[in-house]
């Protein structure tokens, strides 16, 4: 193709997410056949050795110390942010500001009023939130059988992010800090939960929640529980905690409706469990289908049917999704507003705890779309 448009980073934060981001950045030109070129521009943190070893591993051409310096830089075409949710606000508006591109991982602030704050900084410029697991294959074949009206009227959508490392880590990380990160399993594992129940069955009226901390002195929840009232008239669970013991990263839903379900869970990321009323009954159940091709979502962008891909290409793939977008000066999704969707529904979580009653979920900013 012609010489490609070439687009600097400036990521911010360095750690497991910094690891992902960067591949993405590296893997996508090599699956997808894109306008742009992606140069790791410069890599930004507060540890100096951390940050020159992930520099060097991970090809960052510059290191910066700090972020009010990274993004002003006239070099700099997009702004990644990877850090601790406090820092996601401050760092996103002053770059929306300065003209930059702005993506941010989830939850995208620690508050809906900081939300806010940010969807309106960046209403100019293009924006990404990294919540990847929309791209997952299997999922976005689910989105389709949903589209297509294969599982009919719903009733229920059950959700669970299961981890089990929360008994085992210092309190001194900042993931444990109420001031820091705002919330603990409601806006690192829920929040996912919550995206893909908004893209897969619609907006949530109304919800009734629990919120439980194990660990002595902790300042943050462990686990939290919530029932829900969808605007379509189904109902849905939702759990989400660091407790499950013997589950490692069990991002799982289902979805039943009237003609059919479905059923995913991340730890086995290439299937999807199909189930439609529709065949005879000598052969009725679930079918686990293999998401690999042929005709299955972005299955030509990877490897011949049967040959499985991983967590690390739903980074890709979003990314891929959003530089067609730039392309083609259309909307990605996620992005800000979506966001603020899911922001809405973890302060409603957080409010019916508190109060022990059921509460309206606010969405006042956008109505549910498609991605």
């Amino acid at each position: 193709m012609s010489a490609r448009k070439k687009l600097n980073v400036c990521m911010i934060g360095h750690g497991f997410m910094g690891r992902a981001h960067s591949n993405a950045f590296h893997q996508v030109g090599r699956f997808f056949d894109l306008p742009y070129e992606l140069q790791l521009k410069v890599i930004c943190g507060r540890d100096r050795p951390k940050l020159d070893s992930m520099a060097a591993q991970w090809g960052w051409e510059e290191v910066e110390t700090e972020w009010e310096s990274a993004i002003g830089r006239k070099d700099v075409d997009i702004v990644d942010i990877c850090t601790p949710n406090y820092l996601h606000a401050p760092i996103a508006i002053a770059a929306a500001q300065a003209g930059k591109i702005v993506f941010c991982e989830k939850p995208l602030a620690i508050s809906v009023e900081e939300s806010k704050r940010m969807a309106q900084a960046a209403r100019n410029v293009p924006t990404l939130v990294w919540f990847n697991y929309r791209r997952v294959p299997a999922i976005a074949l689910a989105k389709q059988l949903v589209d297509q009206g294969k599982l009919g009227e719903v009733y229920h959508y059950r959700a669970t992010y299961l981890q089990s490392w929360g008994p085992d880590r210092q309190p001194e990380i900042w993931r444990f800090k109420q001031n820091e990160a705002g919330s603990g399993a409601i806006g690192d594992l829920l929040s996912h939960s919550i995206d893909l129940a908004l893209l897969l069955n619609g907006g949530i009226a109304e919800i009734s929640s629990l919120i439980k901390t194990f660990a002595q002195g902790r300042e943050v929840d462990d686990a939290v529980l919530l029932l829900a009232r969808f605007a379509n008239g189904s109902i849905g669970t939702f759990e989400a905690t660091r407790y499950a013991i013997g589950c490692r990263n069990r991002n799982y839903f289902e979805i039943h409706g009237s003609k059919g379900a479905v059923r995913f869970n991340l730890e086995d990321l290439n299937r999807l469990e199909f189930f439609d009323v529709h065949d005879s009954v000598e052969i009725q159940g679930s079918h686990g289908l293999l998401v690999t091709g042929p005709g299955h979502p972005y299955a030509d962008h990877f490897w011949p049917p049967g040959h499985i891909i991983g967590y690390e290409h739903t980074f890709i793939l979003t990314l891929a999704d959003f530089l067609r977008s730039l392309a083609d000066n259309q909307r990605f999704r996620p992005d800000f507003d979506d966001a603020i969707d899911v922001q809405q529904v973890l302060a409603a979580v957080e409010d019916s705890a508190s109060r022990r009653t059921w509460v309206e979920v606010s969405n006042s900013t956008s109505s549910i779309r498609s991605s």
